[in-house]
């Protein structure tokens, strides 16, 4: 196993450091990684990365057949785990693999509960779980929706005729299942699963079809704070207790109402960039609302600032669901409730809502959502709204004049950090946007098909940047003459400037300063030395490079 790049990234939510365990620190920190996400523990490493070893009690080699039994028989129910003796740099790294706790969560035998997740500052924390987790993990366990259970003394008086209605108005639009337009209401109960085994008012049917003393009752948490505190907005602080399609409609009404446009004048047409797409402003509420924990206490709060517009939800992601992976994965927390939003046609039925946001986002120039303030208490995504890039966006329409295919979201990200970000290798961006190299790979290869970006250099030297085709299309020719990476004669004079104006130059000074791989900076400063246009001085790290009798 190569540790170098689990060393090198740090700790995670999948990966912690541990630099020795005892017997119940290892059963805190197995159980604590089984009930997040899994992940790996590697023991004999320091929080920063350095390894300083690990050996047995005894002091003796670490054997890892015992060490994974050790596991098993320390916690409940028995966990079985993979444990692997990883030599490295002369040292002993005991690497254990966990799995996820699928069908319940775990303890140790003394009674112990925690769970990896996303700490208050943003980094990995082993944290107790409540009595909420508890309870949400007995849900998971008997596959039991939350929506679907029982609404303990609800009766039919309890549901407000107006609310199916307004279900078989937004069901009989195109986006929805007309089907159910012509449904009764106890019909539309059965058809949505919202009545008990016996028949009886679920909670799903009061969060979507309540009264407000039903909300008020059996759906407390049901609010919505939104807020507009931009200084030139219109100003807001609003509570709203609603059913869930009634506070969809009312949230979206007050964010249409604030919703300004920009035109952009792209040759000939117009092309006209709203603050917040339609998209992005139906899919974030959509998401908050059908998602959201509804036994943790608080509400969903939409923000509206001079330069954001947020929304937080209470409780952490489903089970499955992260930052890393929320573009391609999709488990909601209630599937009744996600249902009843498809078939009222309030969300993307591919499940692809949350690519459609990030995707106008970019489409308009703007930065892409950001879900990195989120916890295991929380949900929360970010939109920037700050000043359209004008290049980005008028490239974008002027391909689509063009008749030329759309480009993906991948490739849109892709070119999106190349622009923000300047010239990058795929590994690069890759890690920039936390995407598997393959698929920037890939993206990387059909935009350079594609004419919108260019490759410099080879192998691990090789780096992406824009073409002048791009800047054309943008309206910006002169940019590519500034980015555009500089050619051996001006790297030489570039070099040789530096020096005479500092004195000495190194060979990552001289990759900086050329905007090119060290190695290649080594090739041209080996190149100046052997004519003699450069003298080498020092060795290994003090290495550096003057001009001749200076």
């Amino acid at each position: 196993m190569d540790l170098g790049p689990l060393l090198a990234a740090g700790e995670t939510l999948d990966v912690e450091f541990k630099r020795r365990l005892g017997k119940d620190d290892l059963y805190q920190a197995v159980v604590c990684m089984a009930n997040g996400i899994g992940g790996r523990i590697l023991v004999g490493v320091d929080d920063d990365g350095t390894v300083v070893g690990t050996t047995a009690d005894h002091g003796g080699a670490v054997d890892a057949d015992l060490l994974a039994g050790r596991i098993q028989n320390g916690i409940e129910p028995p966990l079985s785990v993979d444990v692997e003796v990883v030599p490295w740099e002369g040292k002993d790294v005991a690497v254990i693999t966990v799995p996820q706790a699928k069908s319940s969560f775990v303890g140790t035998r003394k009674g112990l509960f925690v769970k990896r997740v996303v700490g208050p500052d943003g980094r990995p924390a082993c944290m107790p779980m409540t009595p909420m987790d508890v309870l949400r993990a007995g849900f998971d366990v008997v596959g039991l929706d939350y929506a679907r259970a029982e609404a303990r003394g609800a009766e039919w008086g309890h549901l407000d005729p107006t609310e199916f209605d307004r279900f078989r108005r937004l069901a009989g639009q195109s986006a929805g299942d007309s089907g159910l337009a012509e449904l009764t209401d106890a019909e539309l109960l059965r058809t949505l699963d919202l009545l008990t085994p016996d028949g009886g008012i679920s909670l799903g049917a009061v969060l979507v079809f309540g009264t407000s003393d039903a909300l008020s009752r059996w759906a407390p948490t049901a609010e919505v704070l939104f807020q507009d505190s931009r200084p030139h907005g219109v100003e807001a602080n609003e509570d709203l207790l609603l059913p869930l399609l009634n506070a969809f409609e009312e949230i979206e009404t007050r964010l249409a109402l604030r919703n300004s446009i920009t035109p952009v004048e792209v040759g000939l047409v117009r092309v006209d960039v709203p603050l917040l797409a339609e998209s992005v402003r139906r899919e974030s509420i959509a998401n908050a609302l059908v998602h959201r924990d509804y036994a943790e206490a608080g509400p969903i709060q939409v923000t509206l600032t001079g330069s954001t517009f947020s929304v937080a939800s209470p409780g952490g992601f489903p089970r499955d669901v992260s930052p890393a992976n929320i573009l391609n994965r999709s488990a909601p927390r209630s599937p009744a409730l996600a249902n009843v939003f498809k078939r009222a046609g309030l969300v993307e039925r591919r499940g692809k809502g949350v690519q459609d946001m990030f995707a106008s986002q970019l489409r308009a120039g703007r930065g892409a959502p950001d879900y990195s303030r989120s916890t295991h208490r929380s949900v929360i995504v970010d939109i920037p709204l700050g000043d359209e890039d004008r290049e980005l966006l008028i490239f974008l329409a002027r391909r689509q004049n063009e008749g030329q295919r759309a480009l993906t979201l991948t490739e849109l990200r892709v070119v999106h950090e190349i622009k923000h970000g300047g010239p990058a290798g795929a590994a690069e961006a890759a890690e920039r946007l936390r995407l598997p190299v393959a698929d920037v790979r890939a993206a990387a290869t059909a935009l350079v098909e594609a004419g919108v970006l260019e490759s410099r250099g080879n192998s691990r030297a090789q780096r992406y940047m824009l073409t002048a085709r791009f800047y054309e299309l943008a309206e910006d020719r002169a940019a590519y003459l500034r980015l555009r990476p500089v050619d051996r004669i001006q790297q030489r004079r570039l070099i040789a400037d530096y020096i005479r104006e500092y004195g000495s130059i190194t060979r990552s000074k001289a990759a900086e300063l050329c905007q090119i791989a060290p190695t290649a900076a080594r090739a041209v400063l080996k190149g100046m030395t052997e004519e003699g246009l450069l003298e080498l001085r020092g060795e290994r790290r003090a290495a550096h490079y003057v001009l001749p009798d200076s």
